[in-house]
């Protein structure tokens, strides 16, 4: 890390939800809502004690339910408040027809989802099942690996959500419990360089009596898809904008962020897809199986939506073979969405990359260096027989 960069921030250890909301008190915001639910609990729990003991000059609100959260800072960005809520699992569903309403209104909201199952039965363990349920929502949707990624994106998220090119809903997704929960040590921006990095919002839809406008209005045939098209060219502007954003924070911090986070992969011949706290353990196996010979890499996706489209085909399209674990399953789906992602992005261009599919770690089911190089030796069989038309599933007991 560059000299000049360390002297702009200070080591610090806390769980990853503290780190969100270490984040977010840096970026001094104005409103928080949530409501609580394991295992995101502990960021608003932390939020609210910044705002009672006066280390953040905010408005915290309180309410019933995770759609009257989504609601409510709704309202406060639309007032022109700099805004923050979080949720996990059935909270984020029940927000469901609010993520709507944030990204169609255009309004820079950041929230933070710490990623669980969703019931039934009942799990508060970590998946991925209700961060891909938003995949379609029209938010910029990034994940975070562990507790460093999870804090300097939440900073970044402000920074994207709020450029005028963009002005949409942000949301930075990180694993219940396994990075929720764990302490770890991580280097954090000193206020003052998070203070000048932000600014001010100036920008976004804003309640002006002294210049009236309407907002949610009724949007028939005639002007509705007109609304739908400029989220999808506000959505392609932020391509743009994360790559200047994420350049803008590495030259403040020292650390560099790209959509795709490759590791071993100059040589390799196939390569395993992953996505959150999994890519670490990845890398893991990886370095075990180079050890023994094979040609083998990862990509970990930090960046999810705007799908990284030119980086993701020019980074697959040279492997043979692709093993895309996933954390979540589309039930009669041809297999899951990082997969047909991927999928769609080289076909038919690049054909003769053939892929595999596998779920693993639903509920929480624990992941291993040993299962992940277990998936590798399984999938690359598998796809050298041409048995690979299906689902796979790791992990699960028949």
């Amino acid at each position: 890390m560059m000299t000049k960069a360390l002297s702009r921030q200070h080591r610090i250890a806390l769980t990853g939800n503290d780190a969100v909301a270490y984040a977010v008190k840096q970026a001094r915001v104005d409103v928080i809502s949530a409501y609580p639910i394991t295992p995101q609990t502990f960021v608003v729990e932390t939020l609210s004690r910044y705002v009672y003991d006066g280390e953040l000059d905010a408005k915290f609100i309180a309410v019933e339910s995770e759609h009257s959260a989504m609601s409510a800072v709704i309202g406060a960005a639309l007032a022109g408040a700099r805004t923050f809520t979080a949720t996990s699992s059935q909270g984020l569903a029940y927000m469901w027809e609010a993520l709507y309403a944030a990204s169609g209104l255009r309004l820079p909201i950041v929230m933070a989802l710490a990623a669980r199952a969703l019931s039934a039965p009942i799990n508060i363990h970590n998946d991925h099942s209700d961060f891909f349920g938003m995949r379609d929502s029209g938010w910029i949707m990034f994940n975070g690996e562990e507790a460093q990624e999870t804090y300097d994106l939440t900073i970044m998220a402000y920074k994207i959500a709020e450029d005028p090119r963009v002005l949409l809903p942000v949301v930075v997704s990180y694993d219940g419990f396994i990075v929720s929960h764990a302490i770890s040590d991580f280097y954090a921006l000193n206020d003052d360089v998070v203070a000048e990095f932000l600014g001010k919002r100036t920008t976004g839809p804003k309640i002006d009596p002294d210049n009236p406008r309407s907002f949610g209005v009724l949007a028939l045939q005639d002007s509705y898809f007109e609304f739908k098209r400029q989220q999808y060219e506000a959505m392609e502007n932020s391509r743009q904008v994360i790559r200047e954003v994420f350049e803008k924070y590495a030259e403040i911090s020292g650390r560099e962020y790209k959509p795709l986070k490759e590791y071993m992969t100059e040589d390799a011949e196939t390569c395993i897809v992953a996505m959150g706290s999994t890519v670490g353990t990845a890398r893991q196996a990886v370095k075990t199986l180079r050890e023994k010979g094979e040609k083998v890499g990862v990509i970990g996706i930090l960046q999810y939506r705007p799908w990284p489209t030119k980086e993701v085909e020019q980074a697959f399209s040279r492997f043979k073979r692709i093993i895309v674990m996933e954390k979540t399953m589309s039930p009669g789906a041809r297999a899951g969405p990082m997969y047909e992602d991927i999928a769609s992005t080289l076909y038919p261009k690049h054909s003769e990359v053939k892929m595999i599919d596998y779920t693993y770690g639903l509920g929480g089911r624990d992941i291993s260096p040993q299962g992940i190089i277990d998936i590798y030796r399984l999938g690359k069989e598998l796809i050298d027989k041409d048995k690979n038309d299906r689902v796979q599933f790791y992990g699960v007991r028949e």
